[in-house]
């Protein structure tokens, strides 16, 4: 894998999709997001953690770890080579997707503004946002701070586990 770009693609995807599991396991453990998206406001928007789609969520985030990637691959060169390059990044996605995103998503300062979602509920989803960005940073900086191919084995085996307990979990659900 000698191409920058198709290198760049492979690690964002692999890191997005291995620290969205990560941090969607803790979120769903340690905040009870069964009991939480089956009450309250939370109901009226969000699928039931047993719903099918929902278990094969961590399998579809390849796709929408590639989609990152494909976004942020002009500005490959600022986050990968430039001094801070990640921490760059992390604040960059912080901002953008999830105190200030274009609309009124829960948590986010249009949220707190137009949305009748009480408070505290909008704060909820801060804590796995944060362990996400950072998981997702670190995972990128091991992988071009390090360069090893042992890297890259870890990180196929890994999502490889994510896609098959995913489908495993659609296939149960269903």
């Amino acid at each position: 894998m000698t191409n920058p770009s198709i290198k760049f693609l492979w690690r964002v995807t692999a890191a997005h999709t291995i620290a969205y599991f990560i941090a969607g396991c803790f979120a769903m453990y340690i905040f009870n997001y069964k009991e939480l998206f089956e009450s309250n406001t939370l109901s009226l928007f969000m699928k039931p953690t047993t719903a099918p789609i929902v278990a094969l969520g961590p399998a579809l985030q390849i796709i929408r770890g590639l989609l990152i990637a494909l976004i942020l691959l002009p500005l490959r060169k600022v986050f990968t080579e430039e001094q801070y390059g990640f921490l760059k990044l992390g604040f960059l996605i912080l901002g953008l997707s999830v105190l200030f995103t274009f609309s009124a998503a829960s948590g986010s300062f249009e949220g707190l503004i137009y949305t009748t979602i009480p408070f505290l509920e909008q704060m909820v989803g801060y804590a796995e946002a944060i362990l996400w960005i950072s998981l997702f940073i670190g995972i990128l900086w091991i992988f071009y701070r390090f360069e090893k191919k042992i890297i890259n084995i870890f990180a196929i085996i890994f999502v490889i586990l994510i896609v098959l307990m995913s489908v495993a979990g659609y296939l149960a659900a269903k």
